[in-house]
């Protein structure tokens, strides 16, 4: 697997261009979640994890930051990134950009190991954990740190 997981070319569709000509913000989120759906059969998650365990994931927060405008037509893909974990969570970060190589938005995000059961949330099995561990070990470059843990507010 490529360092830091690149996801498959995706379109930016016709129907989800709003009134201001431009890809509206719910679609940015659309294209994150798609990325790492590509992502989780790597790292032990997926349709088949759940049907075995029961378990999934949730996301608990998750931040955008929408930084060039999107249109109709633009092929763009996500580079993700594995900023933390323990037993049952982790925490990551993601850029969306455009196939020309210009960085469109960024995300940020907590996500929460769910036993459906409870629902509660539940610790990993180690072989997720070990995953997780690996795939975070492997990255070899991480993006700017000042991107990283930013907050939502105006400078007094």
């Amino acid at each position: 697997m490529q360092m830091p997981f690149r996801s498959s070319l995706m379109t930016v569709k016709p129907e989800w261009i709003d009134i201001n000509g431009h890809l509206n913000m719910a679609y940015y989120n659309v294209l994150f979640d798609s990325s790492v759906d590509e992502l989780y059969p790597h790292i032990g998650f997926g349709e088949a994890y759940i049907a075995a365990t029961g378990c999934t994931t949730y996301v608990a927060e998750w931040h955008i930051r929408y930084l060039r405008e999107l249109h109709e037509g633009n092929e763009v893909y996500a580079l993700f990134y594995l900023v933390g974990f323990d037993e049952k969570r982790f925490h990551s970060y993601s850029e969306l950009y455009h196939k020309d190589g210009w960085l469109a938005a960024t995300a940020e995000g907590l996500t929460l190991h769910v036993d459906q059961s409870g629902p509660k949330v539940a610790p990993m099995p180690q072989n997720i954990q070990d995953a997780l561990g690996a795939y975070k070990s492997a990255q070899i470059e991480m993006p700017d740190a000042a991107n990283i843990g930013r907050r939502v507010g105006l400078k007094r």
